[in-house]
């Protein structure tokens, strides 16, 4: 049995934060971490000779942004990659109309303006929706008074359902009215040409981190928490803990005694979605040199609607769809080749044979990963915003949570694990901390280990 001031469980971003600040302030710490890395859903596969992120790719809004500054002060490089709130216009955009045809400037403006008259109006219908009403039902209201002809409804209709899945991996008529309340980008949106996850290794150099620890159970009394894993059983203070959601709601892990209402109404009431990636390498690139993002609407797009073009990270020319919802959950039950061949065909009903077969892909299964149980969480039917801070607790005034399933303002983000991080430090020691001190004491770190 080994003692620590604080046992943390998790060595995703909110953990590593957690642990660098509890570190830095003069804690004994310890990082309990199921896999054999740090950074949980931020994950960079390397081995092509050059990064794909798997897991996490975007800083969603640059201004005003804690985890911006963070990667500043790393001085870790970007590259600007915007694509808004799912946005319907404001780059350079393929799209292409129900029966798969290149639709011209006017067609793609008017379905552009489409979007923006009836997202106004469905802002209104969120404002006045009542207990109960799904994003679904509020999108309904918002089109059936949109006055549009019926192909321009259904290509909306098309638009919201796909926003949905790609914001929150869940089905329109599971999300909440209020779902996408927080949905807001301030600022520039960044990718990482060298990979998302070097943020939390940074953040990492120097901690306490037991990999292959699967924690099984977290017991408290007045005296602390003990922490039980098949490596070995640690005792604490306190304890962070900042597993994804989904692990929390499949009661992979047991608490003795068992948590409050306070916190596990939460965990049963939000959601937890499943959002997959497939990255498509060509050997030649088929489409303009000028689009930023190809987009199917209406029939077209039921399925595989958009592909967004990601060629400067690797310099081949590189296209990434994504599978959630529904469509993820089928999805996860595919082979690689069943996938790609039908994310081909789609490709195909657009740009016929100048798609050729791809000369390397890489699909997650982010909903099958036992340490994951899907991509990130989202505002079910019977939640309420309240719900993701109030699962941060603490309990007893010794046991935390972490990670961006806590963090209201803007779950679902990596911004959200990183602040969380921070809110725990806070709360156990007692007292505010710095956040730059974590960007300050990982630089120094990395500079002692070369």
């Amino acid at each position: 049995m080994q003692q620590v001031d604080t046992v943390i469980i998790g060595a995703g971003m909110a953990g590593v934060t957690c642990a660098r600040l509890l570190t830095d302030a003069g804690q004994r710490v310890v990082v309990l971490e199921a896999r054999d890395r740090v950074g949980g859903r931020m994950l960079t596969e390397r081995s092509p000779g050059f990064p794909v992120d798997l897991g996490a790719s975007w800083i969603h809004g640059i201004d005003d942004s804690p985890l911006w500054e963070l990667v500043q002060t790393l001085r870790i490089p970007t590259l600007e990659y915007t694509v808004g709130s799912f946005q319907a216009g404001g780059r350079p955009m393929m799209h292409f109309d129900g029966e798969g045809r290149p639709m011209s400037a006017a067609e793609s403006a008017r379905w552009v303006d489409d979007v923006a008259s009836v997202d106004h109006a469905l802002h209104a219908e969120i404002a006045r929706s009542s207990p109960g009403d799904t994003y679904l039902d509020v999108t309904e209201r918002a089109l059936d008074a949109s006055g549009l002809d019926a192909e321009r409804i259904d290509e909306v209709r098309e638009f919201f359902r796909h926003r949905v899945e790609e914001q929150c991996g869940a089905w329109i008529g599971d999300l909440d009215a209020h779902g996408l309340d927080e949905d807001a980008i301030d600022g520039d949106e960044v990718i990482f040409p060298r990979g998302y996850d070097e943020i939390p290794a940074r953040l990492a150099a120097g901690l306490d981190v037991r990999f292959a620890h699967e924690v099984s159970r977290v017991d408290r009394d007045a005296d602390g928490v003990t922490v039980t894993t098949e490596q070995g059983v640690f005792t604490g203070a306190s304890a962070v803990v900042t597993v994804p959601l989904g692990v929390l709601k499949a009661g992979d892990i047991a608490f003795t005694p068992p948590l409050p209402t306070d916190v596990s109404g939460p965990i049963e009431r939000l959601g937890m979605g499943v959002f997959n990636k497939i990255f498509l390498q060509f050997p030649e690139r088929f489409w303009p040199d000028d689009s930023y993002l190809l987009r199917a609407l209406g029939e077209a797009g039921e399925r595989w609607h958009s592909w967004y073009d990601v060629s400067a990270i690797s310099g081949l020319p590189t296209l990434l769809t994504f599978a959630a919802g529904p469509l993820g959950r089928h999805m996860q039950t595919l082979t690689d080749d069943e996938i790609v061949a039908d994310v081909l065909l789609a490709l195909r009903a657009l740009y016929g044979d100048a798609v050729r077969q791809p000369i390397a892909h890489w699909v997650t299964r982010w909903g099958l990963d036992p340490h994951a149980r899907g991509s990130y969480s989202h505002l079910a039917l019977g939640s309420s915003h309240d719900d993701h801070d109030a699962l941060a607790g603490p309990v007893d005034g010794i046991l935390h949570f972490a990670g961006e399933a806590t963090w209201g303002a803007e779950p679902a983000t990596v911004g959200a694990a990183y602040y969380s991080g921070h809110r725990a430090a806070e709360r156990v020691l007692g007292r505010p901390v710095d956040l730059t001190a974590a960007a300050a004491a990982a630089v120094i770190a990395r500079e002692r280990a070369r």
